[in-house]
């Protein structure tokens, strides 16, 4: 019987980390993913571990981290949740570093309702 594997908050974050890499044209490497979420590179091996689970990333030992086409697609809705909430604070008058930083932490609490009434908001100015 095949576990059922889920999608946590730190999955997303290393997913999101992995994705911001390679669209800013760099290569993902572990090195680079533990820095960037100030974590230790065995926390980043583990993360992998389960992301290459869920068929979101390839990676050869000791060679950049890849994202498989899912991957991609999960990453890209992941950043795009994630700077929606932060437009929407900014546009409260919320700082670009505090809406960055909350952003990231209701990017992986808030339904989908809500986000789509944020969206809607933030697009056009209406409830």
């Amino acid at each position: 019987m095949k576990k059922d594997l889920t999608m946590t908050q730190s999955l997303e974050d290393y997913l999101e980390a992995v994705y911001k890499q390679i669209t800013d044209g760099k290569q993902a490497q572990v090195v680079d993913i533990a820095r960037m979420l100030s974590v230790k590179m065995p926390s980043v091996v583990r993360a992998l571990r389960e992301l290459k689970k869920m068929g979101l990333v390839t990676q050869e030992p000791y060679s950049c981290i890849e994202l498989t086409e899912k991957g991609r697609r999960v990453a890209h809705q992941v950043l795009s949740r994630h700077k929606l909430i932060s437009a929407f604070l900014m546009k409260l008058g919320v700082s670009r570093r505090i809406a960055d930083k909350d952003a990231c932490l209701m990017e992986h609490i808030l339904s989908a309702e809500t986000i789509d009434r944020i969206r809607t908001y933030t697009e056009t100015g209406k409830k």
